[in-house]
């Protein structure tokens, strides 16, 4: 349970390590928090948005490959900077659009929008359970020794991230890898989750009016999932 309970002071904690601006100056992180969720509820506009995205991804692939989309490519740079190989471990907008173009999952309401948000704003865009946080978010370049709760072959294991490797994190361990690689499944969400935290990642060619409107399209989406939705948000980061 995460120690700092209202959105605006878990937000005003959350922080970005100067050595991980080291790498990308024009890295920046729109965060925000999103309660009054039902995750359960169905939304015609989540079905409407998948069905958007996968139309977008066809339009984009179709003119361009997957690796040479403006931000794609930037991640791809930022991959290689922390040593990462992009094309064995694709950050979560690459991987995205490739399966969008021939169709994504379809989850449930929740996970739904904010997939099709992703694809559509071509942003990297994670969604965590707010309350299972233990302290507020921080970007770091890992040590090597924190813990990191996934699965392999069906099995709840423990990782480790690699030595210099950028990972999000709070308190008890990496919430995510390799920047926006892949999520945990302690912070996951879950048919539970009443209030998500939502991380939408930018660099440039992407501007902060362009992450501001994939923020209000996604809160205005998730609307429909509850009464009395309400968001807090703050941006990190400097262009």
């Amino acid at each position: 349970m995460t120690e700092t309970r209202a959105p605006d002071a878990f937000l005003a904690a959350c922080e970005i390590d100067p050595a991980v601006l080291d790498l990308r100056p024009d890295y920046r992180a729109l965060l925000i928090v999103v309660s009054g969720l039902d995750p359960r509820a169905s939304s015609a506009a989540a079905a409407e948005l998948i069905d958007r995205a996968e139309a977008h991804a066809r339009e984009l692939l179709a003119a361009s490959p997957v690796d040479e989309l403006g931000h794609v490519a930037a991640w791809r740079q930022a991959y290689r900077a922390f040593g990462a190989k992009p094309q064995r471990t694709r950050n979560s907008l690459e991987a995205l659009t490739r399966r969008a173009e021939k169709g994504l999952p379809r989850i449930n309401a929740l996970t739904d929008i904010y997939n099709a948000i992703s694809v559509l704003h071509q942003i990297p865009l994670g969604g965590e359970d707010f309350d299972r946080y233990e302290g507020p978010a921080r970007l770091v370049r890992a040590g090597g020794d924190e813990p990191f709760e996934t699965t392999a072959n069906g099995e709840a294991v423990i990782e480790k991230p690699e030595p210099g490797e950028v990972v999000w994190r709070d308190d008890a361990g990496v919430t995510c890898r390799r920047w926006n690689w892949r999520q945990g499944r302690r912070t996951a969400l879950t048919e539970d989750t009443r209030t998500a935290f939502f991380i939408l990642d930018a660099l440039a060619p992407v501007t902060d009016e362009a992450l501001h409107a994939a923020s209000d399209a996604l809160v205005d989406a998730l609307s429909d999932l509850g009464t009395g939705v309400r968001a807090a948000s703050r941006l990190l980061g400097t262009p």
